[in-house]
């Protein structure tokens, strides 16, 4: 089922249409409904989904890196284009020599044994539709197509299999980075490179599909378009570690509740540092995952910073 939230409450797609639902609560409590309880609350009344805006307010908002493809390309075009010499020339003639890709833009030991992750700005989020700004910190703006999760029911050292229980449904997130500033703190910075990289900004779509509508979420496919041109694919495919898992680890000694967003991470390949192909002021960037829907937003010299 895919819902939106609305000023009029919280509606669903149907064979019919969009409908309102019987449901005096906000679409996180709803999807914390059983699917009988969801389908039993369906209306008649037809509903404008064109009125939606943010589906909920993100709780708090956590990033995987799962792809390890994903963490090699964008890693190269960091340190080309970013890093200091030698740095380029090096990694370069290597790859060159000898066929290989340079031993340090491969993940360490630490990807595969544990989910890795970066806790982000969840007061900070974008609607579908909304203008967003140009942060005055960086020259190197970019996108990234992720495919979110978000909780409808509370988790503390929860199993694997208790932790994907607890997921209500599944968003489009445009998680924006400050290229040259992430270079930077990955050089430089104690806390790494997702400090000031990442805390400026994200992006959640309007559509929220319920968890079980996506059984797999593994197979979710998406693309990029900038001003109507598509300039990536990719797909969720392959990552290095289960939800329940990721879900796991995350509520280890600590609680988790409704609202928690949590990002799988950068479908391969559709980034513009991956492709080293840059966005600017006044550009619409669209992000869409097939089943559940799109995500504009138009970079704009007027928009402030939420």
């Amino acid at each position: 089922m895919k819902l939106r939230s609305t000023p009029d409450g919280v509606i669903a797609e149907t064979a019919a249409g969009w409908v309102r639902v019987d449901h005096d609560g906000d679409l996180l409590s709803f999807l914390a409904l059983t699917p009988a309880a969801r389908e039993a609350a369906l209306t008649a009344t037809a509903a404008d989904p064109s009125t939606a805006g943010l589906p909920f307010r993100p709780r708090s908002m956590r990033a995987f890196m799962l792809y390890e493809d994903h963490v090699i390309a964008s890693s190269r075009v960091l340190a080309t284009k970013f890093f200091p010499a030698p740095v380029p020339k090096v990694i370069a003639t290597f790859e060159r020599v000898t066929g290989k890709t340079f031993p340090k833009l491969r993940p360490n030991a630490r990807f595969k044994e544990a989910p890795t992750f970066y806790v982000g700005n969840h007061a900070a989020t974008l609607a579908d539709g909304e203008e967003m700004w140009w942060p005055k910190h960086t020259r190197w703006l970019d996108f990234e197509l992720e495919l979110a999760c978000v909780l409808a029911k509370p988790l503390v050292d929860a199993s694997p299999q208790e932790a994907l229980e607890a997921v209500g449904g599944w968003v489009v997130l445009n998680d924006w980075s400050a290229r040259e500033v992430q270079a930077d703190d990955a050089r430089r910075n104690v806390f790494g490179p997702v400090v000031k990289a990442k805390t400026f900004c994200n992006s959640i779509g309007s559509d929220v599909l319920t968890a079980d509508a996506l059984p797999d979420w593994t197979a979710a496919t998406g693309r990029v378009r900038v001003d109507g041109e598509v300039w990536c694919e990719g797909s969720a495919a392959n990552p290095q570690h289960t939800l329940g898992a990721m879900l796991a680890y995350c509520s280890a000694g600590e609680r988790l509740d409704a609202g928690d967003v949590l990002s799988m991470g950068t479908l391969p390949g559709c980034c513009g540092l991956e492709l080293d192909r840059w966005i600017r002021v006044g550009q619409t960037i669209e992000l869409e995952i097939d089943q559940i829907g799109t995500l504009t937003n138009t970079i704009t010299e007027t928009a402030v910073p939420v």
